[in-house]
């Protein structure tokens, strides 16, 4: 049996087949009668902390079928569940900020932790971790920005500028790898950008069989680590 509801505009104590609160939304309390509760309103005009036009439901609310709505607002939160995919988001300047520990997990009950960032050591956790790769396979080759793994493939003198320290930020991590080996007598040389350095000289030699330079940036130049 399914109820239907309608809003009327009547008096407190109802009228004819109506009763219900001013503003109470009507269902079916029997043949030919409805009924409204203070619980379930609607407002054509500001009332207390509403503003005009506001259906207010006091109580839960269950829904079967699809919510649609152009912002939803959550207040005094403590358990959001839910299943499937979800979308945060629709354009690069969007900031999702959120407070408190995180952690992601494989599904089942004895699931592996895969990331998990917690309040109390400040500190992030991961189970593998995949980054930014690319190759120089030419002569002279510029580092992207942002970047991780710079894997050289070119044979014979290679030059790599690397781009600003500044570009990169502060804290940012370089690794450049030799991976054709120059046991030829030619070098891998790493120049820093104009106005910029790599442990305070202006270029930095890889030389022998497969060698490597990790790199972090404080903002303002380059370091050997």
């Amino acid at each position: 049996m399914s109820f239907g509801w309608a809003y009327v505009d009547c008096d407190g104590t109802g009228g004819g087949q109506a009763a219900g609160p001013t503003g109470s939304l009507q269902f079916l309390t029997g043949a030919n009668a409805t009924s409204g509760s203070a619980r379930l309103m609607y407002y054509t005009a500001s009332y207390g902390e509403h503003t005009p036009n506001s259906l207010v439901l006091s109580g839960n609310l269950i829904v079967t079928g699809t919510v649609s709505a152009s912002i939803f607002k959550y207040e005094d939160i403590s358990i959001i569940d839910a299943t499937g995919s979800t979308n945060f988001g629709n354009s690069n300047d969007d900031v999702h900020t959120r407070i408190g520990s995180l952690l992601v997990k494989t599904a089942g009950a004895s699931g592996v932790n895969v990331l998990s960032a917690s309040m109390a050591t400040q500190a992030v956790h991961v189970q593998g971790l995949n980054v930014l790769y690319e190759t120089c396979s030419i002569d002279s080759y510029t580092a992207s920005a942002p970047g991780y793994i710079l894997g050289v493939q070119q044979t014979g003198q290679v030059e790599i500028l690397i781009p600003s320290a500044s570009i990169y930020g502060s804290g940012s991590i370089l690794l450049v790898k030799d991976e054709v080996g120059h046991i030829d007598g030619t070098n891998i040389t790493i120049n820093a950008a104009t106005g910029y350095s790599i442990d305070g000289s202006l270029t930095y030699s890889l030389t022998g069989s497969n060698p490597a330079i990790s790199l972090y940036s404080n903002g303002a130049n380059w370091f050997v680590f």
